[in-house]
Parts: structure tokens; C-alpha cells; sequence
């Protein structure tokens, strides 16, 4: 596994400018502040936690960058077992830019080895709302970009 060497701009779509990031990204709040920066409405996490991290981090992770962004977080998560060393824990997510959560998806507890679908109405104007009604002002020192 290697870093990347950029992080690639968000792009337009039908729900909103997206800004994509990975599983062991959702670690670290600068890429999603950079993202947000560069015009991000939603950010993505697909992943494969494992059961420990997952059971300990993931949902705190999820809504920590969609509050600190004020972006919606789309996090596909995959289930189950790879192998006999290896189980990922589930539960995918949407969170909306307030932190509230959206869509939970069950998770490796109660997993029938169907694949599961959640949907969540992608609100932009909730977005704007939230990010007129508290505007965060970021250090330009710290994160240039902003």
C-alpha cells in the first residue's frame, strides 16, 4: 500500500461537488478540510474496517469529518469475512452536515451475506443552511489552501 501523491479535486455531480477519499483517510482531518476547501459539498469513504476499529472508530470518525466540514459523508462499507484472518465490520453510513446520521446499514453482527442498500435524500439546501447559520473560519496558516 503507498500514500498517494495528490489529492484529486472534487468534481460535479447530480447530489453536489464530491470529494473523494478512502477507508484509513477518514483518520485524518486535513485531506476532508482540504477538500471542503476546494468546494466539497460530500465527501466519500469507501472501506473495509476491521470489527475492533470498527466497532471503536468508525462511526465517530464518519460524523467528526462531516461536523467539522459541514458536509454530507457517504461511507460504503464492506461485511463480513475475506478471509480467515481478516473481517470486515459493515455498517455503512450517511452522515448529514450537522452530524446527524442520515442511513446506518447493519453491520457483521447480523449480516445474511446479502448485499444491503441505503439511501439518503442529499439536501444542498440543508447544506447552506448549516454553513450560513455557523461559518468556521479556518487558519490560512496552518492549511494554505483555505
Amino acid at each position: 500500500m503507498e500514500r498517494g501523491a495528490a489529492l484529486p479535486a472534487p468534481f460535479a455531480t447530480a447530489v453536489g461537488a464530491v470529494g473523494l477519499q478512502i477507508c484509513f483517510d477518514v483518520r485524518f482531518a486535513e485531506g476532508a478540510l482540504a477538500l471542503r476547501a476546494r468546494g466539497a459539498q460530500l465527501l466519500t469513504y469507501p472501506s473495509a474496517f476491521t470489527v475492533p476499529t470498527g466497532r471503536a472508530h468508525w462511526r465517530t470518525l464518519l460524523r467528526a469529518r462531516a461536523v467539522e466540514t459541514q458536509s454530507f459523508v457517504v461511507a460504503a462499507a464492506q461485511c463480513g469475512a475475506h478471509n480467515a484472518r481478516r473481517v470486515s465490520y459493515g455498517h455503512g453510513l450517511v452522515v448529514g452536515p450537522w452530524g446527524d446520521v442520515l442511513v446506518e446499514l447493519g453491520g457483521v453482527e447480523e449480516w445474511t451475506g446479502e448485499p444491503l442498500l441505503g439511501v439518503a435524500e442529499i439536501d444542498l439546501e440543508v447544506l447552506r443552511k448549516v454553513r450560513t447559520e455557523m461559518p468556521l473560519v479556518r487558519r490560512t496558516d496552518v492549511y494554505p489552501e483555505l
